[in-house]
């Protein structure tokens, strides 16, 4: 077999990992390290970073959304769920400055989710407690 098919081969594999679920960089790397050249698995990378498959502020934006929609979390939280996603921290970073009014107001929103659920079963000071844990600050 030669190299381009080789490539479509692989690079169709991978195409097929990402189209089942939207994936970040890092999880295509981890996924295929040895299964694929490394110097093959760049170029696919590559190639589908140019082509738009693979683009992890949309994928970060589009992950924020989810949180956003499904949970109760702080912007703490929602970092490091981000970073354990082997996101570059600087994309992260990018994308809480440009939109930290609105996570902000998330934030708020959940503090008075959680203030209203644990109110009944905890002290104010165990909610403030409970809330410091999840990362959300003390003011």
């Amino acid at each position: 077999m030669n190299n381009i098919e080789e490539f479509d081969k692989q690079k169709t594999k991978v195409f097929k990992y990402i189209m089942y679920k939207k994936r970040t960089e890092q999880e295509i790397r981890n996924k295929f390290r040895g299964q694929i050249l490394e110097e093959m698995l760049e170029e696919i990378i590559e190639y589908l970073k140019e082509a738009n498959y693979i683009n992890d502020y949309e994928f970060i934006e589009k992950q924020v959304r989810e949180y956003m929609n499904l949970k109760t979390m702080s912007i703490k939280e929602i970092k490091y769920k981000l970073y354990a996603k082997g996101l570059d921290r600087k994309l992260i970073e990018k994308y809480i400055e440009k939109n930290y009014e609105q996570l902000k107001e998330y934030e708020e929103k959940c503090i008075e989710k959680i203030k209203q659920k644990k109110s009944a079963t905890m002290q104010e000071q165990e909610i403030e407690q409970y809330l410091y844990r999840k990362g959300y600050k003390n003011d």
